[in-house]
């Protein structure tokens, strides 16, 4: 029995509700930005306190405009209904691999986050629950969910990369097409109740189920008490892991006394001459502070692999122990890797921020390894690609 379903009742876009999910961005502006160029955005409906003429509003207190900008895209037609579909997904680009997935439905008692809790979806992240709690009042004013959660499918994921190709090759038109900020091209087709469906679904639920990306969504259809989710689940041949780095608006020592504090933790420091870039290689990472560069080796330690991953050396020993931070603090952005080293460290030169951390990609071998442990990976620390679009298939839940 598969823990992959169909979508009973979706909605599926004629065009132009594409978006980034709410997560992808590091600077609330370009939210903004996006949503007062294409009203119809999904954006606009997933974060409303960001939409023009909110600004200043609370997220709780702008749900109303949520519920009315979903009603209007379903009357005026950028939505379509169909009952008990999957979707299939491509997303395609010169020059890249072509990346495949399964809009689908998937069991929220699957959801495993440690070694002794039974379950086929590994929620690999630490997550903040502030976030959390903002999917779940959407979800239960909206009735409806806009962005999926992305899926690595561990097991099958060869013979469901193959299948997804061969579908889709044979699919015809597409239902709708969509281009995102990199210029990706993304289609979708629908495939009903038969053979095929059936096929795809159970392909789909072969194998343990990581969570690449929406530990927060996953985790707030528990608290929500949904009994599914909404779900891309897509294929180890379709992604690839980028960097993911810390910007600290405001540092609590000078960064001078950071560098002591860092090398008398056991770190080995060296200025960088010329421009500061994420790292070849995992070990160091690099630091731009004002007007210079420095390539800071963390000190490992004797425990378990997770333990010594970058990212989680950088939670502990530079924002936790360095600089008394906690990883939650509005203090630090988070930057996913759509946002290049260059932009990180002229937001310190340009005073606009006081540290940038530019941290190598974890590992797929890391990655796995970690996930089959049943261990969390550090906050924020696989910035998977390409990501699945918000707002192309939007899952109607039961009442």
């Amino acid at each position: 029995m598969t823990v992959v379903h169909p979508i009973a009742r979706a909605w599926i876009t004629t065009g132009g509700t594409g978006a980034q999910n709410y997560d992808e961005f590091a600077d609330d502006a370009e939210i903004t930005a996006i949503i007062e160029a294409n009203p119809h955005s999904a954006l606009g409906i997933e974060m409303p306190h960001r939409a023009p003429g909110s600004l200043g509003t609370s997220f709780l207190d702008a749900l109303p405009d949520s519920v009315a900008r979903l009603a209007e895209a379903k009357a005026d037609g950028s939505y379509t209904p169909a009952e008990q579909v999957v979707v299939l997904y491509r997303i395609s680009a010169p020059g890249e691999e072509t990346a495949y997935g399964l809009f689908a439905m998937v069991d929220t008692d699957q959801i495993s986050t440690r070694a002794d809790e039974p379950g086929l979806v590994i929620r690999n992240e630490d997550v903040f629950i502030a976030k959390v709690r903002e999917r779940v009042a959407l979800a239960e004013a909206l009735g409806h969910l806009l962005s999926p959660v992305l899926l690595l499918q561990t097991g099958s994921g060869d013979e469901l990369h193959a299948a997804l190709a061969a579908a889709t090759d044979a699919a015809g038109a597409p239902a709708a097409t969509d281009t995102d900020q990199a210029g990706r091209t993304h289609a979708i087709w629908l495939v009903g109740p038969g053979p095929e469906q059936d096929a795809l679904t159970g392909l789909a639920g072969g194998g343990d189920l990581v969570v690449a990306d929406g530990n927060h969504r996953s985790l707030a259809a528990q608290t929500g008490g949904l009994s599914r989710f909404l779900a891309v689940v897509t294929t180890p041949a379709s992604v690839a892991i980028q960097p993911y780095n810390r910007l600290v608006s405001e540092l609590t020592t000078t960064p001078g006394e950071l560098l002591d504090r860092l090398r008398a933790a056991g770190a080995e420091v060296e200025p960088i001459d010329g421009p500061v870039e994420v790292p070849a290689a995992g070990g160091t990472v690099h630091l731009r502070l004002a007007g210079q560069g420095y390539a800071v080796r963390l000190p490992a330690t004797a425990d378990a692999r997770l333990e010594n991953l970058d990212h989680a050396l950088v939670e502990r020993l530079l924002l936790r122990d360095a600089l008394g931070l906690d990883p939650g603090d509005k203090r630090i952005t988070y930057v996913g890797g759509d946002y290049p080293a260059s932009w990180l460290t002229g937001e310190v030169d340009a005073g606009r921020a006081e540290l940038a951390v530019l941290i190598a990609p974890v590992t797929v071998a890391d990655f796995v390894a970690v996930n089959l442990a049943r261990e969390k990976m550090p906050r924020k620390s696989t910035w998977f690609t390409p990501k699945a679009r918000g707002g192309l298939v939007v899952a109607e839940l039961p009442r």
